[in-house]
């Protein structure tokens, strides 16, 4: 198994402990965090150096990924596993898949999370294809447009629509979200963007909390990041304060990404703030085929959350629509209700479906010549 991001390595685990329900006696190598690990896994090395996203932010680092890529293909064809899982981190990932088939290896390989063909870059899928067996989508709009491309592919389910939720009553006085993301070159561009729009959001909400939830790597640079906000956050690390403060919540600033369904879970109402490379920004503008990046109005189809991308992610824009936002939250409460449904709320744990995928599609394998 193969995941090279704290998010993948949260799938991964669920996976593991699906797969391990059908089959105690499963082993898994390869490629996690700490999540992964827990279960069993034996990591070649740690994934944190893996999380950059974006060609420009990519580059700097490319010799590094590419010396990381053969290391890993070099272990798998070695190894000779039964099922190759590659998870999420498409250009870490299926360039190690790449790598196994110019090599001959017939080892089935099933990806976890498809492609965001909908978005942008619809030649992803058909390449993919070339060197990838089964699809594990997310999404359940996802499996024909996989399928559309030639690959076989089961809606399995979206993790934050199954997990437990704390029950916490919201607050008069705000617990306010800060969610800069969980990649440094987001977090630098995105902390000092969400201190200022704190400086015209408090003044209205004077007894305010403020909540950074983060990861224990990025502790050190968070602090140093956020000593000049206008209010001392309180950064939390630990899974349980976590769970509280996401329930607790009453709205959040936050980086685009899968976070926002993890506040929708929760019936955060959000606004999304998200800034990167220029040089990025400008190709994925080019290439994009939706008007929104935002995961609730995209399954929802609806266009409720807010967002400000680019040179729009300034804190005159963002605190004006977090205070209309707060003061009238029931648009994307009611998005959020029907998101939730949408991705499988209420029945069978993704991990469990996205192993009995697994297993049933390698019963029934035959690789195309």
């Amino acid at each position: 198994m193969i995941a090279g991001e704290a998010s993948g390595d949260l799938l991964g685990a669920d996976l593991m402990a699906g797969l391990l329900r059908f089959d105690p006696k499963a082993q898994f190598l390869g490629l996690g965090g700490r999540l992964m690990q827990a279960q069993g896994l034996q990591s070649l090395f740690d994934i944190s150096e893996l999380s950059v996203m974006g060609i420009a932010e990519i580059a700097p680092k490319y010799f590094v990924l590419k010396r990381r890529i053969a290391q890993v293909a070099a272990d798998v064809a070695a190894r000779k596993p039964d099922v190759l899982i590659t998870i999420d981190s498409p250009d870490f990932c299926l360039r190690v898949a790449k790598q196994l088939r110019v090599w001959g290896l017939d080892i089935p390989i099933i990806h976890y999370v498809a492609p965001s063909v909908w978005a942008w870059r619809p030649n992803r899928a058909v390449k993919m294809a070339r060197v990838v067996d089964h699809v594990l989508a997310l999404l359940p709009f996802e499996p024909p447009l996989m399928q559309a491309a030639g690959l076989s592919c089961d809606f399995v389910g979206h993790p934050i629509a199954a997990r437990p939720l704390a029950s916490v009553a919201k607050s008069d006085d705000p617990l306010i979200l800060a969610l800069p993301g969980s990649r440094m070159g987001e977090i630098a561009r995105l902390t000092p963007v969400i201190g200022e729009s704190l400086e015209f959001i408090l003044p209205h909400y004077p007894n305010a909390r403020v909540v950074v939830p983060t990861l224990p790597h990025l502790l050190g640079p968070l602090r140093a990041l956020v000593k000049d906000w206008i209010i001392t956050p309180e950064l939390v690390i630990d899974a349980a304060d976590k769970v509280q403060a996401f329930g607790a919540a009453r709205a959040a600033i936050a980086a685009s990404g899968t976070v926002s369904l993890e506040l929708a879970a929760n019936r955060v109402p959000m606004v999304i703030a998200y800034d990167m490379h220029p040089i990025t920004l400008f190709l994925m503008q080019r290439m994009a085929r939706i008007d929104t990046v935002t995961l609730v109005n995209i399954v929802s189809e609806t266009r409720t959350v807010p967002e400000f991308i680019g040179a729009k992610c300034r804190a005159d824009l963002i605190a004006p629509a977090l205070l209309t936002t707060l003061s009238d939250p029931s648009a994307q409460l009611a998005a959020m209700e029907v998101t939730m449904q949408r991705l499988g709320a209420g029945g069978q744990a993704p991990g469990v479906r996205a192993a009995t995928s697994v297993l049933a599609f390698l019963r029934g394998r035959t690789r195309p010549a």
